[in-house]
């Protein structure tokens, strides 16, 4: 870094490593307007940019991972330069969207969220996205880290969501060039965050093979990208070696792609052409990327392009037919139905109910096929729209990512307010005795914290059984 950055430049940059790290979060803006959580925070928090309304910098010293409306999924905690990403992709709330390297979910939340569009009103995560025409699919290779973004996105109520486990040349494959909008968010080095780190093992050769990896990633993208569509490649990196480096690479070799100017935002400096290392045409576009850094930029360091295929490229649109659909019996469909009319105030539409592994699930409106009705594999799903829950034999038990789409207005619920003791036995896995319930028949009652949906609890013999996940609960 000596090297690449002036000498004043230098000693500046050098000196933000000695601050202490800021906690960003980032509102669910498919459960709560920022206005709304503003009013209702339990830590002092203050705006991270003027660029997103649902960024917010946590500047006391609370632990915000901690607190139900963490667990109720009212916010995302991801620093503010990572933030950038979907803000710059800027997904219209119609397009078909693919994270290609999605895990933890911090990026893909966001998408999602973008894609619910406007928040109006105080309607849950599953009224809002029920009816929308966009679709999410978020993918990473690696089983351990797909299962978490899985998890972070039904904790997010997200329903317009696939989640898969593939290779990137496999994606292509399946689907073909479809997507409107195409994150990369790739491995890295990650010494944008080393002020996260406690500890850091970097080398010119771990530099060199992910810039390599990230290469070859990239060389798929050009088999996902419709004509017109955008291709965003970002690392929390300051290396040359996988930033402007593997960006011209990939121009070199996708004639049809180019680097488009993003919105102009504070603190934010451009890509260094003279560290290209490419002809000097390519060169050029390399100074309409952008780079975070920490001493410039309220946050870590980042690295941004945003790629656009032109129109009329020599490739034709590829066409997906629609998902091939498993309707429950209609015995699972009664246990459903009774389940939802004792239940729920909120009606699903029946014909997009799909059943797999005796496991129910609402499918997003738009539901694309998989790649097997292509003539080709099928792409490894974790999760395909909302799981709604367990059919066993003679009932139905609701599954957590359900409660965590809905508020208490969608169903019967038990409301507490997030100091509430009783919402802390919860938590901690506790059953409730009969004076802390309302009256009431027996049966599932959403728990919520402040209106929000947290888990299920069953009403039987006078007691509320707790079914809050026992890997969630608190110890």
């Amino acid at each position: 870094m000596r090297d690449l950055l002036p000498a004043a430049d230098y000693e500046v940059f050098l000196a933000a490593f000695d601050r202490p790290r800021r906690i960003g979060l980032r509102v669910n803006m498919l459960k709560i307007t920022p206005h709304h959580f503003s009013s209702i925070a339990p830590f002092s928090v203050a705006p991270a940019c003027g660029w997103d309304p649902a960024a917010f910098i946590v500047t006391d010293d609370s632990r915000p991972g901690r607190h139900p409306y963490h667990d109720a999924g009212l916010y995302y905690l991801q620093e503010p330069s990572a933030m950038l990403a979907a803000a710059f992709l800027a997904p219209a709330p119609g397009d078909l969207v693919l994270d290609l390297a999605a895990a933890p979910g911090g990026k893909a939340t966001h998408l999602a969220s973008l894609l619910g569009g406007a928040l109006d009103g105080r309607g849950s995560a599953l009224r809002r996205t029920l009816d929308a025409t966009g679709l999410l699919v978020a993918n990473d290779v690696h089983a351990g880290r797909t299962r978490l973004l899985a998890e972070n996105l039904a904790r997010w109520g997200a329903l317009n969501v696939l989640v898969t486990q593939d290779e990137p040349e496999r994606l292509a494959e399946c689907f073909g060039r479809v997507f409107d909008r195409v994150l990369l968010d790739a491995p890295c080095s990650g010494e944008g965050l080393f002020r996260r780190m406690e500890g850091v093992e970097l080398s010119e050769a771990i530099v060199a093979a992910c810039a390599r990896r990230q290469g070859g990633i990239l060389a798929s993208a050009p088999d996902l990208v419709r004509p017109g569509g955008h291709l965003l490649y970002s690392t929390c990196t300051f290396s040359p070696e996988e930033n402007e480096q593997v960006v011209a690479a990939f121009l070199a070799a996708a004639s049809d792609f180019t680097v488009e100017m993003p919105p102009a935002i504070d603190g934010a400096d451009r890509g260094q052409s003279e560290w290209a290392a490419a002809d000097p045409l390519i060169a050029a576009q390399l100074a309409l990327a952008v780079r975070l850094w920490p001493h410039h930029f309220p946050g870590e360091g980042h690295f941004l392009a945003m790629l656009r295929r032109r129109e009329g490229a020599k490739t034709q649109m590829a066409e997906l037919p629609p998902f091939d659909r498993r309707p429950p019996t209609s015995d699972q469909y009664r246990l459903w139905r009774d389940f939802a009319a004792a239940t729920m105030t909120l009606d699903l539409p029946a014909d997009r109910l799909h059943v797999h592994a005796d496991r129910l699930y609402l499918l997003p409106r738009r539901a694309i096929a998989l790649g097997a009705e292509r003539g080709g594999r099928r792409a490894h799903v974790v999760r395909y729209g909302l799981l709604l829950g367990d059919l066993r034999p003679g009932r139905f038990h609701p599954a957590h990512d359900l409660a965590l789409a809905l508020n208490d207005a969608d169903a019967v619920a038990m409301r507490w307010s997030a100091g509430d003791p009783r919402l802390a036995a919860y938590l901690s896995g506790a059953d409730l005795p009969g004076p802390d319930l309302p009256p009431g028949p027996d049966g599932w009652m959403l728990v919520t914290v402040d209106g929000f949906g947290l888990g299920w609890g069953k009403r039987s013999g006078g007691r509320l059984k707790n079914h809050f996940p026992h890997a969630l609960r608190r110890r």
